[in-house]
């Protein structure tokens, strides 16, 4: 709306209440990025409560998106470790640990993400820090230190944030230096053995009268904890954690229209690797009892995650209308795991690898401002490479051959070069009426250069340590590109009767870019192009079998936003209808190379082969019952979010040829129900000779059964579950000190967040039993577990 409409419902808000309001709240939920500033931020925005999820500054009331936001104090108060902790209190969101590690992100949001973590792959929800786009899931699972807030952007984001935002967009934002000195430290001990030491400083190097400074500052963790469980073979610790990670930031404010920030960080994961708990027995195997155990012989390579990167911002306001604003980085992260697909000590189905990515990218934005229209243009460049190296070792299969060994290698390189010019306004028509409008073009280039190889000798390939030999057979080397385009636009309308009330509705468009699938099996391609000779020697046959084209969704949606009772109930819904169509369909099947029935290696396998319908509804928000209620100051305040999600496949065409939509498929990673509740009990409490502020809360997440694969297996889908936390927290009044104790499953619940699956045989999906032994195992979630934390400021 017109400025004077936005300045009306922030003072009718009031800055004092305001705060008092959400510094209660372990997080604020609504449909716009509802950020709660410190008192200092509010005051220099006068009494704007930020919203960014348009990459540009707005109030709550006025952005046509859905959106849950979460300031770094909320996240504090919550006793959110990392990214994966945002899922239990936001609608129609999945954010797990992908399998084997601590640091690889697997993201669904509104039903729409991508299941594999392969580098190579595109993700379906675009996940930033500090507004760069991390291109690959690796190291992309962002532990929660420093952060000035986490935004979580629900539906396709095409327009703004370009390409594999189809599902959602997740920004991590970290805290921006301050010209006032500073140090903090903070200690965290918990069960498990749990020992993570956070250390950060704050240092004004020069300043001068006419508002030009020099500012550094940096933070440096240590996240160590024991393992949920044991390997039993080789005495490592089961889902573990040893992390060193850091950050450095130097910002230099010539004057007060121009800034210059340079970011570096770096995490370097020393954990163990993370395996399996097997569901089946085999031999002399049993099931074991503690399902964070394993009996993973495999430790090969030796478990290691290094990841880094640098990134350039420069802004310039160039008048009241006008602002420039530049975002340079550079990333690259490597991750060396040993998987043991079949978490045994024998040798039936394991596969080291290596994943190496690195990314340039550059953006350029003109951001424009006024009465009545607001908005930007902006240009995006991304150059990326993901390699992608494994053996398949399956010598127990190769003694039954009467093979002295059996290894299947794999090594794709995969190079994206993209661009894409976009744009997006806002005009007021009236101090009631406003619509947007915009639109995004991408040209995508993509080139693969994939190499299998199969030998037939016991151990591991040269690239992992074994004796440098010739393979036996060269099934697949193949070299090639493609190219791809793609327009997003996006609209919407806004209608506020008054201060307290929007209503919008928007159209927008996404799209997941195609690629090459970096595992592909080509010399399992059919002969695709009709010229009688078969796949396995057709070179143009395997590029056509190893490319998929990109997936695109169309969401229509409805929201309302409030703020009623003089703030005291402020929430959000919004219901969404989605066109999902050429819907990309990754999976890892068994290969039969030979044709003997019996599965020699695995190989990836992506169509665009299914088109889907997904409609919804999203409501959170946040009241205040009760104030004064047994003391003077004091407050009861509730807060809630609910999802609800129907997804449904019209199109699933198998690979016999048949549509198995209604039959066997089925939504992977996508409960229909998610919901949280959560009470907040806080007053003024002396601690320590010091006034202060007490809150303690307890709260439920719910999420109904998930699917892991997209068909069900019954041993590995997770059936409906809750899980029940509580914490408590003092915070000085000065922000010196800050003492809190969190607790989270409390009951201890068991549930299912990943797993592989090669033991159940769907001929329409392509997939082979592959192993001897059964391989059917899953990775869970935390256990019940407490900590505690003080913290203090210098």
């Amino acid at each position: 709306m017109a400025t004077t409409k936005k300045t009306e419902f922030l003072r009718g808000i009031g800055k004092a209440g305001l705060l008092a309001f959400c510094s209660t709240l372990p997080f604020v939920a609504g449909g716009g990025a509802a950020v709660a500033q410190d008192e200092a931020a509010s005051e220099d925005n006068g009494d704007v409560i930020v919203v960014t999820s348009r990459r540009r500054e707005e109030s709550l009331q006025d952005v046509p998106i859905a959106v849950s936001a979460f300031s770094g104090e909320q996240l504090d108060n919550l006793g959110a470790v990392d990214l994966t902790d945002i899922e239990a209190i936001t609608p129609n969101v999945t954010l797990e640990t992908s399998r084997s590690t601590n640091t690889t992100l697997t993201a669904f949001i509104r039903g729409v993400g991508q299941q594999d973590p392969v580098a190579g792959f595109e993700a379906g929800v675009g996940i930033y820090i500090d507004d760069v786009y991390l291109n690959r899931p690796q190291a992309a699972l962002l532990d929660i230190y420093e952060v000035e807030r986490i935004e979580v952007l629900r539906g396709p984001q095409g327009t703004l944030y370009g390409r594999n935002t189809i599902g959602g967009a997740v920004k991590y934002v970290t805290r921006r230096l301050s010209s006032e000195p500073s140090a903090k430290l903070r200690l965290t001990g918990g069960t498990f053995g749990q020992l993570d030491a956070i250390g950060s400083f704050n240092l004004p190097l020069t300043t001068d009268s006419a508002g030009g400074e020099l500012l550094l500052g940096g933070t440096i963790a240590y996240l160590r904890r024991n393992g949920f469980g044991e390997n039993l073979v080789n005495d490592l610790g089961n889902y573990d954690k040893d992390m060193l990670a850091g950050r450095l930031a130097l910002e230099w404010n010539p004057s007060s229209n121009i800034s210059f920030r340079v970011t570096g960080d770096w995490t370097d994961d020393n954990s163990s690797p993370k395996q399996g708990h097997r569901i089946l027995p085999f031999g002399p195997f049993p099931v074991l009892d503690n399902v964070y155990d394993t009996r993973a012989g495999l430790n090969t390579p030796e478990q290691s995650v290094v990841a880094k990167g640098v990134s350039g911002v420069a802004e310039w306001q160039v008048n009241d209308q006008f602002t420039l604003k530049n975002i340079i980085s550079y990333r690259e992260d490597r991750t060396e795991s040993p998987i043991d697909f079949d978490s045994l000590p024998i040798a039936d189905l394991d596969v080291p690898v290596i994943y190496e990515n690195s990314q340039f990218s550059e953006e350029f934005q003109i951001l424009y401002e006024s009465d009545r229209l607001n908005g930007l243009v902006g240009f995006y460049y991304l150059d990326a490479n993901a390699l992608n190296v494994f053996d398949v070792v399956l010598d127990d299969l190769a003694a039954l051959l009467l093979l002295p060994g059996l290894n299947a290698f794999t090594s794709s390189d995969v190079d994206t070069s993209t661009w894409s010019i976009f744009g997006d306004f806002t005009y007021d028509l009236t101090d009631n009426l406003s619509i947007s409008f915009g639109g995004r073009y991408t040209e995508d280039d993509r080139t693969i250069d994939l190499l299998r190889q199969r030998y037939f000798s016991a151990g591991f390939t040269p690239a992992f340590g074994g004796p440098d030999r010739p393979p036996s057979i060269v099934d697949a080397d193949i070299d090639a590109t493609a190219s791809f385009t793609d327009f997003s636009p996006r609209a919407s309308i806004s209608f506020e009767p008054s201060a307290e009330h929007t209503f919008y509705a928007s159209y927008s468009q996404g799209f997941k870019g195609g690629s090459f699938d970096p595992r592909c099996g080509a010399n399992a391609a059919p002969d695709l192009d009709g010229d009688g000779l078969p796949g396995a020697v057709d070179v143009d046959d395997q590029i056509a079998f190893c490319r998929f084209e990109p997936e695109e969704i169309d969401t229509y949606e409805i929201g309302w936003k409030n703020n009623l009772f003089d703030g005291r109930f402020r929430s959000s819904l919004a219901l969404f209808y989605s066109d999902y169509k050429d819907v990309q369909v990754p999976g890892s099947v068994g290969v039969d190379a030979d044709g003997d029935g019996i599965a020699e290696t695995f190989a990836g396998v992506t169509t665009n082969a299914a088109a889907a319908t997904i409609y919804g509804l999203e409501f959170e928000g946040v009241a205040t019952i009760a104030e004064d209620l047994a003391q003077p100051g004091d407050s009861l305040n509730y807060q809630f979010s609910l999802g609800y999600i129907e997804p449904e496949f019209d199109e699933f065409i198998g690979r016999t040829g048949a549509n198995i939509a209604d039959s066997i498929v089925v939504f992977q990673n996508t409960p229909k129900i998610t919901a949280f509740s959560q009470f907040t009990y806080a007053k003024p409490k002396s601690l320590l000779g010091r006034d202060g502020d007490l809150g303690a809360y307890t709260s439920v997440s719910y999420r109904s059964l998930t699917h892991q694969f997209s068909y069900e297996i019954p041993a590995l889908d997770q059936e409906q579950f809750a899980l029940l936390n509580a914490g408590i927290y003092w915070t000085s009044s000065d922000g010196g000190l800050k003492l809190s104790v969190h607790g989270t499953n409390l009951t201890d619940q068991r549930y299912i967040v990943a797993g592989y699956d090669f033991v159940t045989s769907v001929p329409e999906l392509g997939n082979n039993p592959l192993g001897l032994s059964g391989v059917q195992t899953a990775f869970f979630g935390d256990p019940r577990r407490v900590m505690g934390t003080i913290e203090v400021q210098f």
